[in-house]
């Protein structure tokens, strides 16, 4: 019987230097809507530096089905680094079926997060609040805007087509 690990990892695309206590997200980020755009600017508005955290592509691929991501990993992390609310970025890579906070907090604590943050209605929002208690963080659960997701504007550009 082999082992299986049950570790996540933060493989960097872009490190800022000297970063202290950002506030961290984590997510898929593939099809970048309006609804991302809101999110983490309103993150940024709170006055700490941001960090985002973007699932790998093998992750995705088990959670969402086989025709996602539409965006490889590195592209995504890339895009997300490009805006100016976005301080960093990293990819988080490890095995799909590893998703608790516990190993959210393992892979964030490097960071010294002073907050974590998510969307409101988010599936998991009692995970990551244990997730930023286990981490001394503050827990911010912010406005999803409605009908802005990537599987919405997937749905609306098949219908287009």
């Amino acid at each position: 019987m082999t082992e299986v690990d049950t570790a996540l990892s933060a493989r960097w695309f872009q490190r800022p230097e000297g970063l202290e206590r950002p506030a961290v997200v984590t997510g898929v980020f593939d099809v970048l809507h309006v609804g991302h755009i809101r999110f983490l600017q309103a993150i940024a508005d709170r006055g700490l530096p941001l960090v985002v955290g973007i699932e790998c592509d093998e992750r995705v691929r088990a959670w969402k089905g086989p025709g996602r991501p539409v965006n490889p990993e590195e592209e995504r992390a890339e895009t997300i680094a490009a805006l100016r609310s976005v301080t960093g970025a990293f990819v988080i890579d490890g095995p799909p079926e590893v998703a608790d906070w516990s190993a959210y907090a393992e892979v964030l604590r490097p960071l010294a997060p002073a907050a974590l943050a998510f969307t409101a209605g988010d599936r998991y929002t009692r995970a990551k609040i244990l997730g930023a208690e286990a981490l001394g963080a503050l827990s911010w659960e912010l406005p999803f805007t409605p009908g802005r997701s990537t599987t919405a504007a997937l749905g609306r550009l098949a219908h287009a087509l």
